[in-house]
């Protein structure tokens, strides 16, 4: 009975062995650092990195507007930097797009063996993000899982572009028209007569806002819309002996950031925007509307039309003047 026991043992102990023989293969595969690949991928690594990829994806069989062989002209192909995918020890190609050895097989299904990170791509956007997020979570991207791009679906390579040596999003004369694929609004109001310089390429949407997201309302890079304009506009700050309320509470009263078709930005035509606030009752000053024009001369009414408070109170946003009060010094 013993004897029996000894054996089943010694048996029960071989199987065992043989068993995790696959699993250890497996775990050896996988260079040291690997990341996790997402389901659906295989575990097995590419023998020669970079050059296996480059069999099929050089510059004269690719294709597509973007070569992957243009990936050596950015920082994610930069040796010296030990945190880039083809730094020493780093995983090249598969840092980003998974383990390749299965997609570099003969006959395998292409689309589903690799993270493509492109929008056809079979993995969801969340597990497309968590590839570039693995390195790229920090500073200004610590807040984009609360943020209305990733609540949106949106996926870092909608608007970003790999393999490219200039990358269109981080580049002030072309950032604008990567937005604009989505907010077509914009794109109309920054083609009114009045707006920021975007359209020129002298500033660009980030300067304003932070696009993988803030805990400030539109994505702005400052906590309030006004310190965000004084970024510019430190003129417009103050402190001021006299205030205008409304500048000091909200820039967006009486301007409209992205563009208008009045001077100055300005959400309406003055004296009908200062009307809003300001009653004519007690001032000598008629609203500015068809029914309350006086019935004189044509040149009259073309002085009343043409009139503006700013004609008198100049110095709309505040005053330092001792006799500023009425803001007209």
């Amino acid at each position: 009975m013993r004897v029996f026991n000894a054996w089943t043992a010694a048996l029960l102990l071989l199987l065992a062995g043989l068993a995790s023989q696959p699993a250890a293969a497996q775990t050896a595969a996988a260079p040291a650092g690997a990341a996790s690949a997402p389901a659906g991928i295989g575990t097995e690594y590419s023998e020669k990195g970079a050059d296996t990829c480059l069999g099929c994806h050089d510059e004269e069989a690719d294709t597509t507007t973007f070569t992957t062989a243009a990936i050596f002209k950015t920082r994610h192909a930069h040796r010296g930097n030990k945190a880039s995918p083809f730094g020493a020890g780093g995983l090249q190609c598969e840092a980003c797009h998974g383990p390749g050895g299965r997609h570099a097989t003969k006959g395998s299904d292409k689309k589903r063996s690799i993270n493509s990170l492109k929008s056809n791509s079979f993995l969801p956007v969340a597990e497309r993000n968590a590839t570039c997020l693995q390195c790229h979570e920090n500073r200004s991207r610590t807040g984009w899982h609360a943020a209305a791009h990733e609540r949106g679906a949106l996926a870092c390579t909608d608007c970003h572009r790999l393999h490219v040596e200039r990358d269109a999003v981080l580049t002030k004369a072309d950032q604008a028209e990567v937005c604009y694929s989505c907010h077509k609004k914009q794109r109309a109001d920054f083609h009114k007569a009045s707006t920021h310089p975007v359209r020129f390429g002298l500033m660009r949407c980030s300067d304003c806002h932070s696009a993988h997201g803030s805990p400030s309302s539109a994505m702005l890079i400052k906590p309030t819309l006004n310190q965000t304009c004084y970024a510019c506009h430190a003129d417009k700050r103050g402190p001021l002996l006299w205030e205008h309320a409304p500048v000091s509470e909200d820039c967006s009263l009486c301007h409209s950031a992205h563009g208008s078709v009045r001077n100055a930005l300005l959400n309406k035509s003055p004296p009908l925007l200062c009307q809003q606030c300001h009653s004519q009752a007690g001032h000598p000053s008629v609203a500015r509307t068809g029914g309350s024009l006086p019935g004189g001369s044509a040149g009259a009414q073309i002085f009343l039309l043409a009139g503006s408070c700013t004609n008198c109170h100049s110095q709309v946003h505040g005053s330092n003047h001792p006799a500023g009060a009425k803001l007209m010094r």
